[in-house]
């Protein structure tokens, strides 16, 4: 598993876009995380999957609520990775009203979720490999700050015990 001190490791993660911007065109765009983090303070929370319960009724809307606090301790961007397309990330984004605050970003064969060694098997529930709720402070590309959510549980990847970390 990925630890504080490392180096995020290479990886492509997608986003869906709504409207044409410069350089990224309508629907999913693929982006290598290493030039998305450079130069940045980024605040990563992970999590099984898009319109779950806890992910949609507390983790999302925690991190929206708490926007400005994070941005005010330095935060450049939000992250939200799922193991999920860039379809339903982005569809869920818009019913969680993200749009401008988190980036939510798409991880669907799980390739970048297993580099960090965050993956967690719930196929016998019927979803497949998805990633283990948490949430990490990457600085410039080096994770300053993880904290992984034990089983079933919701403790220390909301955005209140990042604000604390910070």
């Amino acid at each position: 598993m990925i630890a504080v001190g490392q180096k995020l490791p290479d990886g492509t993660l997608h986003e869906f876009y709504e409207e044409e911007t410069a350089g990224c065109s309508v629907g999913p765009n693929a982006f290598e995380v290493s030039k998305l983090v450079a130069g940045k303070k980024i605040v990563i929370f992970g999590l099984p999957g898009a319109f779950t319960p806890t992910c949609s009724a507390q983790h999302v809307p925690g991190y929206l609520a708490n926007y400005d606090a994070l941005k005010a301790k330095g935060v450049d961007e939000i992250w939200c990775l799922a193991v999920n397309d860039a379809f339903v990330m982005g569809a869920w984004g818009k019913q969680q009203q993200v749009a401008g605050k988190i980036r939510m970003m798409a991880d669907g064969n799980a390739d970048f979720t297993k580099k960090l060694g965050l993956e967690l098997d719930l196929t016998a529930r019927g979803l497949g490999i998805r990633c283990q709720r948490h949430v990490m402070v990457v600085d410039n590309g080096v994770v300053k700050h993880l904290a992984v959510e034990a089983p079933g549980k919701f403790e220390v990847s909301d955005a209140a015990s990042v604000l604390k970390a910070l």
